[in-house]
Formats: C-alpha cells, structure tokens, sequence
C-alpha cells in the first residue's frame, strides 16, 4: 500500500473561513529518492454543522437562504461554520439552531460526518437532528444580518422535501444529504 506523503505545504491565499492551499504529495510510482509527486491545491476549510429542525408533527424546518457563489436563493438547513476555536461540533448546531431560526433542541442526535467536495476541500460537515424544540426568548435572539437577515422558517413533510430533492426544486447537496441522513435515521428507529 502507497503511503501519501505530504512534502511541502503552502498557504496561498488566508480567508475568512478557509485558505487556498497548494500541497505537493508522494504520489504511486518513483522511488523513496526521486518520489513521483503530484502538486494540489484545495480550500483548507474550518468546518461546519446543519441542523435539521424536526417537529412533533414529523416536519422538517428548512430556510430559504441566499447565496452568493451560485447567485441563488437555495433551500436550506440551519448550518454555519465552525468558526470558533475548539468548539464542540454539538454546541456549535445548538448555536446556529438559535441564531438562524430562534429555536431551541431538547434533544440532539448526530446523523454523521461527511465530506462536501473532497476533490478541492477538505471542508467536514458534522450533520444533527433536533428535536423537542422550543422557541429561544423574544430577548434572547440573535441579531440577524447580511443574507441571514431574511431567514425565513418553512415546515416541509418529510416526503415532500425528499420529493423536491428529486425534482431539482432543492439543490443544496448539504440539504440533501441531511434529508436523506433524517429518513434513514427515523426508518431505524
């Protein structure tokens, strides 16, 4: 088995969530003295959580959110990134559960971790369902602005939703996979 080496390592751009970096690695082939390499760039990102609102009613919470990168109003999940220092992923859904549609989660479970684009990004998603919601207090909310400014708070059926997977009327993968990840958990259960 090939041991992928990395030799050299570059930053060549610091963003605010992610930085370019160029990667050259031990690639197949070559000898331990002239090794065959093989240079990469890719988006070394902080990470990020979703958080799928499911009520006692078995409807699924999506938001309909703006996006800059394909100029689309996309539906979506509670998510965000992970963007304070060794936060817990768990602590981090709860956040953004309050933040983006003033919600609280007696109960959190975790759906899994994947990887978004993994041929340019090493950007991990950590996915939670929430349940026994309750509202955050009127006082206690979070001061929403740019895109997020405009959140919106929708309750889809389940079936439904995965219906608009299928039919393109979700295109948000991170959404899609989370949808799937929550029909999977509820049939186990």
């Amino acid at each position: 088995m090939h041991e992928y080496r990395v030799l050299d390592s570059e930053t060549i751009h610091r963003g605010w969530c992610y930085d370019l970096t160029a990667e050259t690695v031990a690639m197949p082939g070559g000898t331990e003295e002239a090794p065959h390499t093989a240079r990469r760039e890719f988006l070394d990102h902080v990470g990020a959580v979703v958080t799928v609102p499911l009520d006692e009613h078995g409807r699924v919470g999506l938001i309909r959110q703006y996006r800059v990168p394909p100029k689309e109003l996309l539906w979506e999940f509670p998510a965000g990134l992970r963007d304070i220092p060794g936060e817990d992923p768990a602590v981090a859904a709860r956040r953004e559960l309050a933040e983006e549609v003033d919600l609280h989660a007696a109960d959190l479970v975790e759906l899994g971790e994947y990887y978004t684009t993994p041929g340019i990004s090493n950007e991990l998603i950590h996915y939670y369902l929430a349940t026994g919601l309750t509202p955050v207090p009127e006082a206690d909310r979070h001061e929403r602005t740019d895109e997020e400014s405009h959140i919106e708070l929708v309750w889809w059926d389940l079936g439904k939703a995965l219906d608009a997977v299928a039919s393109g009327e979700i295109r948000n993968g991170v959404c899609a996979l989370a949808l799937n990840l929550t029909r999977l958990h509820l049939e186990r259960r």
